[in-house]
């Protein structure tokens, strides 16, 4: 190149993706900050390469691309803001500076730092945004500074995190749905020496028992496994307590014995891959109901670590609401500056059923509806706070009496009030209770609450 570029570090480092194209204006180079955002917008990475970057876009022509203008004139362009409309019928907004690179007193090519900025229709695109962009290469988005740890109980908590990373033993993360329990295991992966290798989750609600022997072990001649994808790294398996007892029995093994077999395969394939798995609903309770193996659960919880709901956190709200404000802002090219007073006290007399997701989520309704720079009381219509105040579900004297009954009572009016809220969808249900699917069919014939 033609100059050097110390002087635009500080430019360069708030963008999130990097462009290198030749002479022709056809990219040689495009690392994207997040291939889901990518994906959302039409695209895959090798869609780009050996392309004209004019082919991408409906509204970019050789007149008005910066890339193309810095080829033909040689002189940078910095910080240039423009819409682009993709041939999928995405759009997003473009910060960018566009450099040319120049051998022998020739331009042969240009390299463009940008970041793209979505609008509130589109606001879903942020949804899964990488920030780290080195990190973000392993399969992670999240490192142990994003944790916020105001209270006192997650104070105590990541205090513990350096601890547990630098071992190898498996580790159960245990909380309520929305309680940041992916964070965490990512986290723990970014804090460990693995941290250069990948970083694969598994969702096991999501999976029938076929699907997830497939999944995890892979098929002889067919597609690999995710345990050998994370080879060296981590495998986090979210919800593991739905997987069938059968599948416990078999992961068990596999993590007694640190070898795999793919389905219809006969050699063994030696492992070198940290376990890390999330429960939502109390491991000794899925026990007791035989949802869940005694000695699957041992060997996963090793150590064992139990994450707050935000109710019991409340001191971390407001650090939330400030990190969301950021996010979005950040994400979006906007400029909310606060939060309403008052409302802010509301959000932390909220009861949050549904823990960070939950806050999550009404902070980014609120983005759909604010206007100027401070969020307020109508900006977060989707929370409704008068109809979600905690409701005493049983009088003070049906408090009295046997244990057992009285929380069997709680727990039954509990399932009914919201299996009927949910007009008795099953999916719906689950979420708003924070259980599984599986656990949640159990409990519904347990009470004879589903004909």
């Amino acid at each position: 190149m033609n100059r050097s570029y110390n002087n635009e570090q500080n430019i360069i480092s708030r963008y999130d993706n990097v462009l290198v194209v030749n002479e022709y204006g056809e990219t040689l180079y495009y690392d994207v900050a997040d291939l889901s955002i990518l994906m959302k917008l039409g695209h895959r990475p090798e869609d780009f390469l050996g392309k004209n970057i004019l082919s991408f876009y409906t509204n970019l022509e050789s007149s008005n691309s910066t890339i193309m203008n810095v080829l033909r004139t040689g002189q940078e362009i910095i910080n240039f803001e423009q819409r682009l409309l993709t041939k999928t019928g995405s759009s997003y907004t473009s910060k960018s500076s566009t450099y040319p690179i120049v051998e022998s007193g020739k331009v042969v090519g240009a390299v463009e730092f940008s970041s793209h900025y979505f609008d509130k229709e589109d606001i879903e695109h942020v949804e899964s945004y990488a920030k780290h962009p080195l990190y973000r290469k392993n399969g992670t988005q999240y490192t142990i500074d994003d944790i916020i740890a105001k209270s006192p109980h997650m104070k105590e908590l990541t205090a513990t995190f350096p601890r547990i990373a630098k071992s190898d033993t498996n580790v159960l993360l245990y909380g309520k749905t929305g309680t940041g329990k992916n964070v965490v295991a990512q986290c723990l992966h970014n804090v460990s020496n693995r941290f250069a290798k990948p970083f694969i989750t598994l969702d096991c609600g999501t999976l029938s028992q076929a699907g997830a022997e497939q999944m995890l072990f892979g098929v002889e001649g067919g597609s690999i496994g995710l345990f050998e994808k994370a080879e060296g790294g981590t495998l986090f398996l979210d919800e593991v307590n739905v997987l069938s007892l059968e599948v416990q029995a078999r992961l068990l093994k596999v993590i007694e014995d640190k070898k795999i077999r793919r389905i219809g395969g006969t050699d063994e394939i030696i492992l070198d891959v940290r376990i890390i798995s999330a429960i939502n609903e109390d491991p000794e309770q899925l026990i007791r109901e035989h949802q869940l193996r005694e000695d699957f659960y041992y060997r996963l919880a090793t150590l064992r670590m139990n994450l707050p709901t935000l109710a019991e956190r409340k001191e971390d709200i407001e650090p939330f609401v400030d990190y969301f404000i950021h996010f979005y802002n950040q994400r979006m090219d906007m400029n909310v500056k606060a939060i309403d007073e008052s409302m802010m006290r509301q959000l932390e007399n909220y009861p949050w059923p549904g823990n960070i997701r939950e806050l999550r989520n009404a902070m980014e309704a609120a983005y759909h509806h604010v206007e100027g720079d401070e969020l307020t009381e109508k900006d977060f219509s989707l929370l409704n706070i008068e109809d979600h105040k905690q409701l005493e579900l049983i009088s003070t004297e049906s408090l009295q009496g046997n244990l057992r009954d009285t929380m069997e009572n709680i727990e039954r009016a509990l399932i009914e009030e919201e299996f009927q809220k949910a007009k008795q969808g099953l999916a719906e249900t689950a979420r708003r209770l924070g259980v599984s699917k599986q656990s949640l069919k159990y409990k519904l014939d347990k009470y004879g609450l589903r004909s």
